[in-house]
Formats: structure tokens, sequence, C-alpha cells
């Protein structure tokens, strides 16, 4: 396993991080989601994030009780707020942060998270009381370093112009062979500020992986035919996505690793970049997928790749 510095703070992350969104404490049982965790941290996964809203708390008081026992300076730990926890409680309101960081250390069993980061962006809150209140988080100790996710670049700019606040670290957006909108401005602004990219979905809820066929039916134990998993794939079960990963395959085979691994590989081409996460129902899939870290591909492959994929923007 390869580490990366996350932005400009002290934390040195692995290249692939293991997410909780969707699997721990909701889609996958807990023996099973332990045995992932366990081998994520076994082979050298030290980047652990999650959120307060994944299943409502779940994902965190699992995690919270899974971790019990290692070193606490074994593993990075990760969570966000933003989304409503109860019908009152939502947003980036100083008395949110005050309120839900006490809440996810509780359930995490831990006296400090390693990054806090902004779900998504509070219109409804002036920046300033955000920024404020997070600088308090981080000065009292209850998080070491702050980030965000799926912020616009002018939300990023109105964050970093705010005076005598703790700075971003870290950014989360969706970025992937299929999806690279960060890299018209989110990933150059960032790269500017000393915020590196912690990228979720970059294997596009699996699509990625090749486990889905144009024509044919998702395999009965894949997210796409979860109840509790599969909400978010729609947009790329279709056969013109699914043929252009197709396309994907012998330039994998070429490079000597699976596709999964290509199309990681391929995200942290990215010197911005500094984690992918991952989400996993079994151990072997985190096998596989932590083999991505370090992969030397050449970038002629990389160019017919993106050249596959932009061809479904233009059908």
């Amino acid at each position: 396993m390869k580490y990366r510095r996350l932005g400009d703070s002290d934390l040195q992350v692995s290249e692939i991080s293991l997410g909780s969104w969707l699997t721990f404490g909701v889609g996958v049982e807990a023996d099973k989601a332990r045995a992932c965790l366990d081998r994520a941290l076994d082979i050298g996964i030290n980047f652990i994030d999650t959120a307060n809203i994944y299943g409502r708390g779940a994902a965190e008081s699992f995690l919270g009780g899974a971790l019990a026992g290692r070193p606490r300076d074994s593993y990075v730990l990760a969570t966000k707020l933003f989304f409503p926890m109860t019908e009152n409680d939502r947003g980036l309101s100083r008395t949110q942060i005050l309120k839900q960081v006490d809440a996810s250390l509780t359930r995490l069993k831990t006296d400090y998270i390693d990054l806090y980061q902004c779900h998504r962006y509070d219109d409804e809150t002036p920046i300033e009381e955000t920024m404020e209140a997070l600088s308090e988080v981080v000065r009292s100790g209850k998080a070491r370093h702050i980030g965000f996710s799926e912020w616009t670049p002018q939300n990023i700019r109105d964050a970093l112009a705010v005076p005598g606040t703790v700075k971003f670290v870290s950014s989360q957006p969706q970025y992937s062979l299929l999806w690279r909108a960060p890299e018209a401005e989110v990933i150059p602004l960032s790269a500017a500020n000393g915020i590196s990219q912690i990228v979720w979905s970059p294997l596009a809820q699996g699509v990625l992986t090749g486990k889905y066929r144009p024509g044919e039916a998702p395999p009965p134990d894949s997210r796409a035919t979860s109840d509790q998993m599969g909400g978010f794939i729609d947009r790329f079960m279709n056969d013109t996505v699914l043929g252009a990963v197709e396309q994907l395959r012998p330039l994998a085979a070429e490079a000597g690793c699976t596709l999964a691994q290509f199309a990681l590989a391929w995200v942290l081409r990215e010197p911005n970049v500094a984690s992918a996460i991952i989400g996993a129902s079994r151990p072997e899939q985190v096998d596989d997928n932590a083999a991505a870290s370090g992969l030397s591909i050449d970038p002629a492959l990389f160019e017919k790749a993106e050249a596959i994929a932009a061809s479904i923007v233009r059908a």
C-alpha cells in the first residue's frame, strides 16, 4: 500500500481508503462488514471514511465497536455532517456543528476525529459562522483537520476568504472515468490552496468493475439488485455506458490488472488525489481494489480509456 499526504495536513493516508456509505450498518451484515474492515486494516489501508447520516448513525456506531482495541494512531478516521439527523438537526450552523461532532465522537468511541467534513454546503448559514465553528472544533481537539464534500468552486473560495479560521485540507467529490467534473475547477483550485481530493465512487457505483454486462440482468448479489445499496446506480445502468465499459476490458488486460484496478489507478494518476474511497461487502473485494495502489500503467492506455469514456457523452 502506498500513502499520500492529505493536503497541507500532517496526515499520511492510504491511496485506497475504505468507505461505509450504503454498507456498514446498512446494506452489509455486521460480520461481513467486520471482515472487510479487518482485512483493509491488515493490508495497510489506514483511512476509514464515514458520516453521521450513513444509517442515521449506524455506520459510525459499527465503526466505534469494530475499531475498539486497535491503537488510535494506527488508522485515520473521517466523518461528516450536514444532512438531517432529525427533523430539526441539519446543516452547518454553529449549534449543529458542536452538537453533531459530540454525537459522532460518542458513536465512534473516540476522543478525536482526524478529518471532520462538511457533507454539503449550507446555503442557510453564513460561511463565516460555519468556518468559525469548525475552527472551534479543531482548536478544542475534537477534530484534527477539516474538509468538505461536493462544494462548488465559489463555495471553496468563500470559505478560504474567511480570516482567522482553520483551513480545509480535503475535498471529497465524485470522480471516476465516467464522471470527470472536478477536473474543470475543483481540482486546480484545491491544488493551489493545499487541499487534496478524497474521491468517492471511483468505480462508478461498481459499474467500472465490469460486473454488469450490456443486455444482461445484474448479478443477484450485486449492488444494483439491493434495495439498500442500489438507489444511486441507475444512471450508469444502460447499454451505452455498459457497452463502453466492455471496451475498457482489453486495456486493463494489456495493463496486466483487473478492470477495477485499472479504473482506480486512473483516478490515482491525478497528483491532487490523495485517496480513492472503495466500498466492499467481501474481503476479496478489498484485496482486489487495494492492489491498484502503486500500479504503473502506460499513460497511452489511460488516454484510450478516456476516449472511450468520452464517447458516452457524445452518444
